[in-house]
């Protein structure tokens, strides 16, 4: 578990890195380039020499920390607090959701087509969603909890209760400085990410209009809009960055 568990952040750092670099290049360049989510990163690996070779290994590489997250909710985490209740659910959660990602970054090297837009899936999710009855409140509510992923993913970032996790003792001063700067950078970017996204959630919801929804790549865009221009979307995606190398640094110094 604890070699499935680092080999997880590995790859979950390589993603982040590519998105982050996709998204320096779409805040210059907005009408061209890849996808700023996971499929634009799959994609770019692809590309690369022995591309299907690491799509392989970053797929089964999300799997080992799927794993890992079920064994926590099966026996418990590491710390004084590992086993509650509470603690184990959100580890649940958190394999479910890699699992998902695992299965979809393999669909994308077997060329099942696994790496579908972040932004059509959003879209299409939610206006199945709004079809139903009381469609609206599960949107809005969905959207609200991500709001809520995001807010404690800026309080995490903040309060630096990362830190809790890391082998602090086995680094170097000047180690443990930098990876407290991309713990903190990472997180809050990506806090900002996810409460954007659940907002978009739940406007689309309150205004009955699915095409309001937006995925990863729409929501880093959005970015460009504001009175910065394309500099907000830069300073996001050098947080994202952030949290790529800080996802590496975590297969290192991560208790598991």
């Amino acid at each position: 578990m604890d070699r499935a568990a680092r080999a997880g952040f590995v790859a979950r750092g390589v993603i982040y890195l590519l998105i982050g670099a996709i998204a320096i290049r779409v805040a210059f360049h907005p009408s061209g380039g890849r996808q700023a989510d996971r499929s634009g990163a799959l994609a770019e690996i692809a590309e690369k020499p022995f591309g299907l070779f690491l799509l392989w290994a970053v797929g089964i590489a999300t799997a080992g920390m799927a794993l890992w997250r079920l064994s926590e909710a099966a026996f418990g985490a590491s710390g004084s607090d590992g086993g509650k209740a509470g603690k184990r659910l959100m580890s649940a959660g958190r394999a479910v959701f890699y699992g998902f990602v695992s299965y979809s970054v393999l669909a994308f090297a077997r060329g099942s087509g696994g790496g579908g837009s972040s932004d059509e899936k959003s879209k299409d999710v939610t206006a199945m969603a709004l079809g139903r009855p009381g469609g609206r409140w599960l949107v809005a509510v969905a959207g609200a909890v991500v709001v809520g992923v995001g807010a404690g993913l800026v309080v995490r970032a903040v309060m630096r209760k990362f830190r809790k996790h890391l082998r602090t003792a086995g680094m170097g001063r000047r180690t443990e400085r930098v990876v407290d700067v991309l713990g903190i950078a990472g997180n809050l970017s990506r806090g900002i990410l996810f409460g954007t996204a659940g907002v978009f959630a739940v406007v689309a919801a309150v205004r009955f209009e699915p095409e309001k929804a937006k995925g990863m790549d729409d929501t880093l865009r959005s970015f460009t809009e504001t009175p910065v221009g394309p500099w907000l979307l830069v300073v996001i995606a050098v947080g994202l960055l952030a949290f790529g190398a800080f996802s590496v640094a975590s297969a290192r110094y991560r208790e598991t």
